[in-house]
Order: structure tokens, then C-alpha cells, then sequence
């Protein structure tokens, strides 16, 4: 179903009862590390949040359609134990990669096989870009300072 038709059909649908945006709310360990961090992505802050104390508890980013709030976490993160994973999309997965490794996110090598654990890397990583058979031109893997799985497809 295009975006169009999405739409439309949403449209039907008394105002009230219709979603159209969405916007995870991920808990970090520093919203201010995770800012930055997301900003090589090309997300920009669009409002924050900050204690009188100067620590900021809530950042809302976006990059074009992509937005994501950040929190900061109460409790410390395993990054074993999320049970999410959020999936972007790039132009330029190859680009967006070399840029990443270039401002100094370290370079993990393959993506762990699926179906097979293995411990995520201690903070942010970049992986190999790998096709996939719903994204054959590549996907790549990332992980933030926390832990998260980005997985970015790459748009043809």
C-alpha cells in the first residue's frame, strides 16, 4: 500500500481515531552523548528539556520524516535485554557508513549471523553493510551509545 493510499484510507477514519505519527521514545543513559551521536546521523534537536541543574532529561530529534525522542534512563541500560530495534532509511548506506567510522564510531566488522547470540559491542559500533533479500541493495547495522540496534536500509 503506497503512502497515498495509506492515507486515504486513514482518511476514512474519524479524526479522532486516526494515528498518523509516530515517534519512539528511547530511554539513554546521556541525552546529551546521544544527541550527538544521532546528529552523524542527521537528526537535529528540535526542543530539549534540561533540569536547573544544567542535565538535560529529554531531547526530541528529527532528520526529514525520521523523529525520535530521547530520554534519559532511570535505571542503568543492558543492551542485552532491549527488545527493539529501530529500522531507518538512506539514500547512501555506503556514505552514511565511511561517515560514521570517519568521526570515530568504531567499525565492528561482519553483523552477528541471525539466530546466533552474540554479545553487542561495548557502546556504538558500525557493522558491514550487508544485502538482504528485502533489501538488496544493503542494509547496515549500528549501534548507539546504549546499545540500540539502528538497522538503515538503503533506498534505491
Amino acid at each position: 500500500m503506497s503512502e497515498t493510499e495509506s492515507m486515504e484510507s486513514a482518511a476514512n477514519l474519524p479524526l479522532h481515531g486516526s494515528v498518523y505519527r509516530s515517534a519512539p521514545m528511547i530511554h539513554v543513559t546521556d541525552v546529551e552523548a546521544s544527541v550527538s551521536f544521532y546528529s552523524m546521523l542527521g537528526f537535529n534537536v528540535c526542543s530539549r528539556f534540561q533540569t536547573d541543574d544544567g542535565i538535560t532529561r529529554w531531547a526530541d530529534i528529527r532528520s526529514h520524516r525520521a523523529h525520535f525522542m530521547l530520554a534519559r534512563a532511570t535505571a542503568p541500560i543492558d543492551a542485552a535485554e532491549q527488545a527493539v530495534l529501530f529500522y531507518l532509511y538512506s539514500l547512501d548506506v555506503r556514505s552514511l557508513r565511511d561517515y560514521l567510522i570517519d568521526r570515530g564510531v568504531p567499525n565492528a566488522g561482519a553483523p552477528p549471523m541471525e539466530g546466533i547470540e552474540s554479545p553487542p559491542p561495548n557502546g556504538a559500533a558500525v557493522f558491514d553493510i550487508v544485502p538482504r533479500f528485502y533489501m538488496p541493495a544493503g542494509e547496515l547495522r549500528i549501534h548507539d551509545p546504549d546499545g540500540y540496534c539502528l538497522l538503515v536500509g538503503q533506498i534505491d
